[in-house]
């Protein structure tokens, strides 16, 4: 019995080393705040650790866990119907070290794009999180956000046709449709 938790201890460990950066970007992009996406994430990764057995086991262990994830961050909104977890300006906003890979971590004006984004309403922002930063499909990110394909449509057009309008944004944005 002993070997088999040291066991899933050490996958699960093996997990998190290997997906920690991606899941702090997917949850700073969600919450817009250094700190409360190391809290989200952690909030997480309990849960996810608990039930690890579950999750080791399915299909996609990302996948369940980004769902954790969203649902978690999807909660506290919920209990806070009118605050808006993302700061209202930049001064509070602690930005996170850009990813050498990552096409947006490159760009000029990153701090405006961040911004822009904690501006939208949480649905629109998850939604161009997981399909733009993320590069799910609309099937996976309906999966995640736990909605239909027409809905993650529906909310990252709307999303993206208000990061067109932001001054200085427009030239960040693709006319494909793709941030």
């Amino acid at each position: 019995m002993g070997d088999r938790k040291q066991s899933r201890d050490e996958e699960f460990h093996r997990f998190v080393l290997g997906r920690w950066p991606r899941l702090m970007r997917t949850a700073f992009l969600l919450t817009g705040e250094q700190h409360a996406a190391e809290d989200l994430v952690q909030a997480t990764l309990e849960q996810v650790y608990v039930a690890w057995r579950r999750v080791a086991a399915a299909d996609e262990p990302e996948a369940y866990v980004r769902r954790v994830m969203i649902n978690a961050h999807a909660r506290r909104h919920r209990r806070k119907l009118k605050e808006f977890l993302a700061p209202r300006d930049d001064s509070g906003l602690t930005h996170e070290v850009p990813d050498r890979v990552d096409p947006i971590g490159r760009a000029d004006d990153r701090g405006a794009l961040l911004t822009a984004l904690a501006q939208l309403p949480p649905r629109q922002r998850e939604a161009v999180v997981l399909r733009y930063w993320e590069d799910l499909s609309e099937i996976q990110t309906a999966a995640a956000m736990g909605c239909s394909v027409g809905a993650v449509k529906s909310n990252a057009a709307k999303g993206i046709a208000k990061l067109r309008v932001v001054p200085g944004l427009a030239d960040m944005v693709t006319y494909g449709g793709r941030a």
